[in-house]
C-alpha cells in the first residue's frame, strides 16, 4: 500500500488522540461522534482507508503484527497463543472477531441447517441466495460469530470431490454472481450486525483426495477464465470481504505463497482490494508467504510469530512496508465490513433458528430441487384415497436398522472425514415420511413406510401401493473423495426393485454432485434434491403434490458414465492424477472444456445438460431479438425475447442466455452469459430483457489473453442462444468490433 495513502492526518495528532483515549473493553464500543471522538479509527465520518490508516499509524509493530494472525488479530487484550507471546495489547477500540465455518449454515447448535450450496446454486435466484446470507448473517452474530467462511467456489471439475457439495456448480459467472448476493446478504441484511464474508478456497481446490500434498496444474488462460474468475465476480475490487488461500499448489507452488495467484491475479489482475487468509494449516513460509502477499494465518501463529516475522525483517528478506500493507488490508476489510462499529452482543444465543430463518430454508430446497423426469405427468400426485409407499432410508427422522442412515444423513454435507452430517442437523430435520404422510392425509391418501434393508420387503411394500416414492443417497464431505457416483447402500438395485414392482417409481436423489442412474428408464418421475437442509420433508410434500410448481435448473451437468467425464480421458494425469515425489500432480489438460463446455465441445450427449430442470408446465420462447446488431466501445447487449407458460398452471421459468464467442478467440463452447428468473401465469406471455454488459466483472466477451496479460474481445460473429439450458436452440448472431481489451474488474 503507498505511503500517500496514510498521510491523511499528520503521526503527532493521532499520537495525543491515542493519548487521550479512554479505557475501552473490547465488545463495548459504540458509534462515536466528531465531538467525543478518542479513538480517531472509530470516527464513522472517515472513509475505511482514513481509519485504517490512523490505527497503524498509532501502532507499534508489535501490534502491527498481531493483524498477521487470526488468533491476536481477533483477542485483542490476550497477550498469549499456543505459546507464542506478543509484547503488547492491541490498540483501543478494537473489536472481538470471531470466525465460523459453515457454507451450509453456522455449523453451531442452535442454527439452522440451510440446504447446501449446490442446492442453492440449482435455484438461479440472486434474490434468495441474499436472503440466505441475511439469515445467516443474523444467526452468526448472535451466535456471537462475526466472520463466516463462505461461499465455497471451487469449480466442479470432478463429480468425485467430495466437497463439490459445497460449491456451487461447474460455471463460474453462475457461481459469481449468486456468491455475490449471497455476500451482500450476510454484510447489509442486517444492518446493525453485519457478518464479513471469506471466500474460499483459492484457488485450484476442486479435489480432496491429497488436498494438502497436490498440485492443480492448470494454464494461465484456464485459471483465468474458470478458476479464479468467480472469486473475481463475487469479490471484484471489494474492500469488505476475505479470501481463504487452499491447501494444494498451483503449478508447482502452495497456494498461498505463490506470487502468481496471489499478487498477480488476485490483486494486481483482477483488482481485489480485501484480505487473504490461509485454510487452516495451509502456510508453508514466512518469507515466501508476505512476498506473495498472503495477509494472515488462519488459527494459531506457526509462521507469521513475531519472532519469525521481525527475524525476517532484521535479514532483509521482507520489509515493514509488507507488514504495513497486510496488516492494513485485514484492519480495513474489518472496518469496510462494519465490525469495528458493531460489536457482538456480549451474551451468545443459543438457539438462533427463526421462523422465517426455517421459511428461508424450505424455499430454497423448493427451488434448488430440480425435476429431472416426469413420464405420462405422474407429478404431481393427484387424486384422493391414493395408496402411497415411501421406501428407504433417508426418509425418516431417526436412524433405521440400515447402517445407522436417516434424513439426517443427507441433510447437509458430512463433516471431515465423513464424521457425520452438519451440526445443526441433529434431531431438527423434517423428515421426508413425516411430512409426505401429513401431507397425503390431507387429500385422504395413505402412507406406508420400507426402509429398504431388504430388496424382497421393498418391492412387496411398492407393489401393494398406487404410486411409489423411492429415496437414494450418496454421501460425501470434506477431507476424501468419493470413488464413485453411484448411489450409497445398494440404492441403485433399490430403485430398481421398486421400479419393477410398481410402474408409478418416482425416485427422490439426495447427492452433492451429478449421478449415474442406470434405473432412469425405469422409473416415471426423478427428483435432484442434492443435500436438501432441515425442512427437506415439507420440500418434498410440497412438490410432490404440486403446491410448489419445480423450477430449480442444474448447476452441473450430469454425465451418462464415468467414461464420458472430461477428467476420465486421462485418468493418470488429469485425476486421480499420479503422485511425483510426494506432489499428486493434477493436470486440468482438458483446459476450458469442464462441464457443459467439454460435453458441446466433444458433441457427447450427456445424461441431463447444465441448465435443465422440467416444471408442471411448459414454456415457449419466441421473437428473440439482439441489439444492436453490430457493437462498437463495448456498448451493452440487449437480448430480447417473449416467454409464454404454455400449460395449465402457474410456473417459474429460468430463463438463460449464452455466448459463442468467434472462431478466433480459440472458446470450445458457448459460455453462459446471463439468466433471469420468470413467473408466469398460465397462457401469460411475458417480453424478457437480459442485458450483457461487455464491461462487466464476468467478461462475457472476453478472452484471458495471457501473452497481453489482459482482457481481451475477439473482433467478428457472435452467437446468442436463449432458452431453458444450455441446450438452447433459439439463436440469433451479432458482429461486435471492439476498441480493445475490455475494463471489468478494475
Amino acid at each position: 500500500m503507498k505511503e500517500t495513502r496514510r498521510t491523511w492526518v499528520v503521526r503527532s495528532l493521532v499520537l495525543a488522540a491515542i493519548a487521550a483515549c479512554i479505557a475501552f473493553l473490547p465488545g463495548t464500543a459504540t458509534r462515536a461522534t466528531a465531538e467525543d471522538i478518542a479513538c480517531p479509527w472509530m470516527d464513522t465520518s472517515l472513509t475505511p482507508d482514513q481509519r485504517a490508516s490512523a490505527l497503524l499509524a498509532a501502532s507499534t509493530l508489535d501490534q502491527k503484527l498481531r493483524w498477521l494472525d487470526e488468533q491476536a488479530a481477533n483477542n485483542p487484550t490476550q497477550l498469549t497463543f499456543s505459546g507464542v507471546t506478543y509484547a503488547s495489547p492491541q490498540v483501543p477500540c478494537t473489536p472481538i472477531i470471531q470466525y465460523t465455518d459453515g457454507p451450509w449454515g453456522v455449523n453451531t447448535a442452535g442454527a439452522t441447517a440451510f440446504p447446501v450450496p449446490v442446492a442453492q446454486t440449482a435455484s438461479w435466484d440472486p434474490a434468495l441466495s441474499y436472503a440466505k446470507g441475511k439469515a445467516q448473517g443474523y444467526e452468526a452474530f448472535n451466535l456471537h460469530r462475526n466472520v463466516v467462511l463462505a461461499p465455497g467456489l471451487g469449480i466442479a471439475r470432478h463429480p468425485f470431490n467430495g466437497r463439490n457439495s459445497e460449491y456451487m456448480g461447474e460455471d463460474p459467472v453462475l457461481a459469481g454472481t449468486l456468491a455475490s448476493s449471497w455476500i451482500d446478504g450476510l454484510l447489509t441484511g442486517n444492518p446493525t450486525q453485519p457478518v464479513e464474508p471469506v471466500l474460499k478456497h483459492y484457488v485450484g481446490n476442486d479435489q480432496e483426495l491429497n488436498r494438502q500434498t497436490s498440485s492443480s496444474n492448470v494454464d494461465d488462460r484456464t485459471l483465468h477464465e474458470l478458476y479464479e474468475l468467480p472469486f473475481g465476480i463475487a469479490a471484484g475490487a471489494r474492500t469488505d470481504v476475505g479470501i481463504m488461500c487452499s491447501y494444494n499448489q498451483v503449478n508447482g507452488v502452495y497456494t498461498c505463497e505463490n506470487p502468481d495467484a496471489l499478487k498477480r491475479d488476485l490483486k494486481q489482475e483482477f483488482g481485489f482490494e480485501g484480505w487473504v487468509v490461509t485454510d487452516f494449516g495451509a502456510q508453508h513460509s514466512t518469507v515466501a508467504s508476505l512476498n506473495a502477499t498472503l495477509d494472515q494465518e488462519l488459527n494459531r501463529p506457526r509462521f507469521y510469530t513475531p519472532t519469525a516475522l521481525k527475524g525476517a525483517l532484521a535479514a532483509g528478506q521482507i520489509t515493514e512496508a509488507q507488514i504495513n500493507d497486510a496488516a492494513f488490508r485485514v484492519v480495513r476489510a474489518h472496518i469496510a465490513a462494519g465490525l469495528f462499529d458493531n460489536p457482538l452482543p456480549g451474551t451468545p444465543a443459543t438457539d438462533v433458528s427463526t421462523p422465517e430463518d426455517q421459511a428461508v430454508a424450505r424455499q430454497m430446497a423448493e427451488e434448488g430441487t430440480v425435476l429431472l423426469k416426469n413420464q405420462d405427468k405422474v407429478l404431481p400426485l393427484q387424486g384422493h384415497g391414493l395408496k402411497i409407499a415411501v421406501i428407504g432410508p433417508t426418509a425418516t427422522a431417526t436412524p433405521t436398522a440400515t447402517n445407522g442412515v436417516s434424513a439426517q444423513t443427507v441433510c447437509s454435507a458430512s463433516g471431515f472425514g465423513g464424521r457425520g452430517p452438519a451440526v445443526p442437523c441433529a434431531g431438527s430435520v423434517v423428515a421426508p415420511l413425516d411430512a409426505i404422510t401429513a401431507r397425503a392425509a390431507e387429500d385422504g391418501d395413505t402412507v406406508t413406510f420400507d426402509n429398504g434393508s431388504d430388496l424382497q420387503s421393498a418391492a412387496a411394500t411398492a407393489k401393494a401401493a398406487d404410486v411409489a416414492i423411492v429415496l437414494g443417497y450418496y454421501t460425501e464431505g470434506e477431507g476424501s473423495d468419493r470413488t464413485n457416483i453411484n448411489l450409497d447402500n445398494n440404492g441403485d438395485a433399490l430403485i430398481s426393485a421398486v421400479a419393477g414392482a410398481n410402474e408409478n417409481t418416482i425416485a427422490i436423489v439426495e447427492t452433492g454432485s451429478a449421478v449415474l442412474m442406470p434405473w432412469l428408464d425405469q422409473v416415471k418421475g426423478v427428483f435432484e434434491a442434492w443435500y436438501p437442509g432441515v425442512q427437506q420433508g415439507n420440500a418434498f410434500a410440497g412438490l410432490l403434490f404440486g403446491d410448489v410448481n419445480p423450477s430449480g435448473k442444474l448447476p452441473v451437468s450430469f454425465p451418462r458414465s464415468v467414461a464420458d467425464l472430461p477428467t476420465s480421458q486421462n485418468p493418470a494425469s488429469q485425476y486421480p492424477g499420479t503422485v511425483v515425489n510426494g506432489i499428486r500432480q493434477y493436470n486440468y489438460s482438458e483446459a476450458l472444456e469442464v462441464g457443459y463446455r467439454w460435453y458441446e465441445a466433444q458433441h457427447i450427449q450427456p445424461l441431463f445438460p447444465f441448465g435443465f430442470g422440467l416444471s408442471y408446465t411448459t414454456f415457449d420462447y419466441d421473437h428473440l431479438q439482439v441489439t444492436p446488431t453490430v457493437v462498437q466501445d463495448s456498448k451493452p447487449i440487449r437480448v430480447r425475447f417473449r416467454l409464454t407458460n404454455t400449460g395449465s398452471v402457474a410456473g417459474t421459468e429460468v430463463a438463460q442466455v449464452y455466448l459463442t464467442l468467434p472462431a478466433a478467440a480459440n472458446e470450445p463452447s458457448k459460455r453462459l452469459a446471463g439468466y433471469t428468473r420468470v413467473s408466469l401465469q398460465p397462457g401469460q406471455s411475458q417480453n424478457v430483457e437480459v442485458t450483457i454488459d461487455p464491461t462487466s466483472v464476468t467478461h462475457p466477451l472476453s478472452y484471458w489473453d495471457s501473452g497481453a496479460r489482459a482482457w481481451t474481445i475477439a473482433d467478428g460473429t457472435y452467437t446468442v442462444s436463449v432458452g431453458g439450458s444450455s441446450a438452447s436452440v433459439q439463436t440469433d448472431t451479432i458482429r461486435v468490433h471492439p476498441s480493445g481489451s475490455d475494463n471489468g474488474g478494475k
